[in-house]
């Protein structure tokens, strides 16, 4: 099991980062809460997941141990695989994620892309008492965002694509939610408006 890497960040997109340690690049999936956080070109250290497939390897990686610890219990759920749990937590915080468990707020992890209603009640039946417990034990932060809107948008563009969105509606949705909160949106926050309201 690969616990963290820590490395010089050499590519960062909404979806994935490339860091290189020791001459070796490293491939690492990652949520729209890692990116936000992430330094560009810097040295950097995301805890990690190496899921095993048979035709795959894939490493996932977070910013913090909370989102990791996270990502571990909802992917443990039947039903909720990586990418699913990646999906989750790129359109929810930690934060989020934890009080909707906490509060039995079915809607809320529905609104997630390819999540339904049997999977929702699923994730909170199974991790309602794991997660109220840690709640008690820790008290995480929210990360600050903001930058320049056009290259915000673009990048919220590129990552609603790369996670299946057509688009022209992508586009769409885009604007019109700039047009709703303002053009001062991060890129984090235009993919979740625009997650939760696919």
């Amino acid at each position: 099991m690969i616990a963290y890497i820590d490395g010089k960040l050499t590519y960062k997109d909404p979806t994935y980062v490339i860091i290189d340690v020791g001459g070796i690049g490293y491939q690492i999936k990652i949520s729209l809460g890692t990116y936000s956080a992430l330094p560009d070109g810097e040295r950097c250290r995301l805890h990690t997941f190496l899921h095993i497939k048979e035709d795959a390897h894939t490493l996932y990686g977070f910013m913090t141990a909370a989102e990791k610890e996270t990502f571990l219990h909802l992917i443990s759920i039947s039903g909720v695989g990586p990418n699913t749990g990646l999906m989750i937590l790129s359109s929810l915080s930690v934060e989020e994620v934890q009080q909707a468990i906490v509060r039995e707020d079915v809607r809320t992890i529905q609104h997630v892309k390819g999540i339904g209603a049997k999977t929702a009640q699923r994730i909170i039946l199974e991790l309602r008492d794991k997660i109220k417990k840690e709640v008690m034990l820790t008290d995480a932060g929210v990360l600050p965002a903001g930058a320049a809107h056009n290259t915000n948008r673009a990048e919220a563009l590129s990552a609603l694509v790369t996670l299946g969105f057509a688009k022209n509606v992508a586009e769409k949705t885009l604007d019109s939610i700039i047009k709703r909160e303002g053009g001062n949106l991060s890129v984090e926050e235009l993919i979740k408006f625009a997650l939760k309201s696919s």
